[in-house]
């Protein structure tokens, strides 16, 4: 990897991440993690004798979002992770290596007593893993580094932390300091897509269209703004509605949001040789307006069925994670399944990209689907918590079809047509 040299922002960031908590927030591919590991190198290189931590919200995303890029730029003899061991070798000293990400992670610390942290994605983790860390740098001179992305307003982070820091470089490279009975001993610097001089004009056009709404305001701009109204903003019928499927190169997956009660809503995806993603059938029971509830025997017979009388053989079947009891059963059927990806907040960015950019559409006959999506909304109530969650009411389709995009993200993603051409 050639490191270029930091200039502007990022170089004024690292001068100035002299605080006992150092966060950089702000847009994606900003650079904020590029000049917070320069700072964290460099504070491993020179910081007292004790433990150090490298915090993720699992492991897995430190590795690919933080210690990858580090082995990368230094190389194995002066960068070695051991995964197995949860541990970084970085210039000769031991790190420890912990995801966390749900309450009970907070135990995975208790009894450290740390000299430095970095940690990856902030706004992630538990509150309660946030506050036992801070008590853990308790040796001299220790120091916290972290990166963010920004979420709603009443986000504990923005709220306890951010707005109270003492020294604050803004979206513009204005630096600004307060002192008061609140202020904490913490250097906030907020970054843009124009700190990071890496970026060409493509790539800025291309990443802001596949941005819209509110992902746009957060990832875009950099702002720590409410989770409102519509979730897929860039929804329209006459877009994103096609009477005809086109040739399909591979059925991705059958993907299904389980109900007994409540609707069972089942959605068959495809790739296209158009460079698109489609949803072309849907098959839906609801068991309060068609004749009752239907046993998981039934559910598995009557959607194995539909599928097979389709003449399609989708590539993996998935199914939410609630649905435990119908895994089993297809399972007894000879029917692998996959346990559905249920982060909610990557699914429903990665589909709100992809209407955004015009490369998922829809068939026409999955009509209840169609009339769901326009009300796919966000809980008020949730948000004003600082959680972002969609209200749980005619939503079974939208969330069949938030996992079967992003369990199979891996697979669309580099097969996709260019935003540009796509839309």
């Amino acid at each position: 990897m050639n490191i270029t040299p930091l200039v502007g922002k990022q170089r004024l960031s690292v001068e100035l991440a002299t605080a006992r908590l150092n966060i950089w927030d702000g847009s994606v591919r900003s650079s904020k993690s590029i000049s917070s590991l320069f700072k964290w190198m460099k504070f491993v290189r020179e910081a007292p004798a004790g433990p150090l931590l490298m915090v993720g919200k699992t492991e897995r995303t430190l590795k690919r979002n933080i210690i990858d890029p580090l082995i990368e730029m230094l190389g194995e003899k002066r960068c070695k992770y051991v995964a197995g061991l949860g541990e970084l070798h970085l210039f000769g000293r031991l790190i420890y290596t912990v995801g966390a990400y749900n309450e009970g992670s907070e135990d995975k610390i208790r009894g450290l007593s740390l000299v430095g942290a970095y940690v990856d994605e902030a706004s992630t983790i538990p509150e309660s893993f946030w506050v036992m860390l801070l008590t853990r740098l308790s040796i001299p001179g220790a120091q916290l580094y972290a990166t963010t992305n920004p979420e709603g307003p009443q986000h504990w982070l923005l709220v306890d932390y951010l707005e109270k820091a003492r020294l604050w470089v803004d979206h513009g490279g204005q630096v600004h300091r307060q002192d008061g009975p609140d202020t904490l001993n913490l250097h906030r610097f907020s970054f843009i897509l124009a700190d990071n001089p890496n970026l060409t004009r493509e790539y800025i056009e291309d990443i802001s269209a596949e941005a819209s709404g509110l992902w746009y305001k957060r990832l875009i701009l950099g702002q720590w703004v409410l989770a409102e109204g519509v979730i897929w903003e860039s929804w329209d019928p006459a877009r994103h509605v096609v009477a005809e499927l086109p040739a399909i190169q591979q059925w991705l997956c059958l993907t299904a949001d389980y109900g007994t009660t409540n609707p069972f809503h089942a959605l068959l995806i495809g790739l296209g040789h158009d460079g698109r993603l489609y949803v072309g059938h849907e098959w839906r029971w609801d068991s309060k307006k068609q004749r009752g509830a239907l046993t998981d025997a039934e559910y598995s017979e009557r959607v194995r069925a539909w599928v097979t009388g389709l003449g399609i053989s989708p590539q993996y079947t998935i199914i939410d994670p609630s649905a435990k009891s119908f895994r089993t059963e297809l399972h007894r059927a000879g029917w692998t399944s996959t346990m559905a990806d249920n982060e909610v907040e990557d699914g429903v960015r990665d589909v709100g990209s992809l209407f955004a950019t015009g490369r998922l559409l829809v068939h026409s006959s999955c009509k209840e689907l169609i009339k769901e999506i326009p009300g796919y909304s966000w809980d008020p109530e949730a948000s004003e918590k600082g959680d972002d969650k969609p209200l749980k009411v005619n939503d079974h389709g939208c969330d069949a079809l938030r996992y079967g995009i992003r369990t199979t993200r891996n697979i669309w993603h580099g097969q996709l047509a260019p935003p540009s051409k796509a839309a």
